[in-house]
């Protein structure tokens, strides 16, 4: 995939940047850290300005999140809810009402998510989708994606510029702080749902 990347940088340029990190967004494993430090290397002996490839990942970014924040409109709460008829999801232990409290949730903290989570892998996707089905206002969630997306576009294009020719090495351990994420909220998911589902059985066999 890097070297696929690295020509339709170099056939593309600013076009192939914003394509390639709006595609990245909907589709997290297309690696960004590549993207945006080969994007910085660029800088350095073709006519791309660090200015110019900030503003077309930045372009990119937006255009990707935005099209997540649509698909959330269309997923409202109450069809979510619906999901919850289904039996493999009582068998998970999930209960109506449990859909509308994560939305709440989200109404509250939503801005704070939308842009932190621009820091973090697969999450910095994803996370449009909740604040869509949340109904974030759209100029902030515009806002905050943005900003978020436009700092850590200018570390990494930055980064690619000071290694120069050594920009992979950048990308490697991208990579691998990418990884250790990915890891470890996989672990605190599973972590969580095993006591979301205890909790939830111990409450029911209360009950009854």
């Amino acid at each position: 995939m890097q070297d696929i990347i690295m020509e339709i940088l170099n056939q593309f340029g600013y076009l192939g940047i914003a394509s390639l990190i709006a595609l990245e967004n909907i589709f997290p494993p297309i690696p960004s850290e590549i993207i945006l430090t080969f994007g910085g290397f660029l800088t350095t002996y073709t006519d791309l300005t660090f200015v110019g490839v900030l503003i077309a990942a930045t372009v990119g970014a937006v255009i990707g999140a935005v099209i997540l924040y649509s698909v959330g409109r269309l997923l409202t709460p109450e069809r979510l809810e619906a999901l919850l008829d289904y039996k493999v999801f009582r068998m998970l232990g999930f209960k109506h009402g449990d859909i509308n409290k994560t939305v709440i949730w989200f109404e509250k903290h939503g801005k704070s998510a939308v842009f932190f989570g621009r820091f973090v892998p697969v999450i910095r996707s994803l996370i449009s989708i909740p604040a869509g089905i949340a109904k974030i206002n759209f100029v902030m969630f515009l806002i905050f994606t943005t900003v978020g997306s436009l700092i850590w576009n200018f570390v990494l294009i930055a980064l690619g510029v000071f290694m120069g020719s050594a920009w992979e090495q950048v990308s490697t351990y991208v990579g691998i702080y990418s990884q250790v994420i990915l890891i470890s909220l996989i672990v605190m998911a599973v972590i969580g749902g095993a006591i979301f589902y205890y909790q939830r059985h111990q409450k029911q066999n209360r009950e009854n």
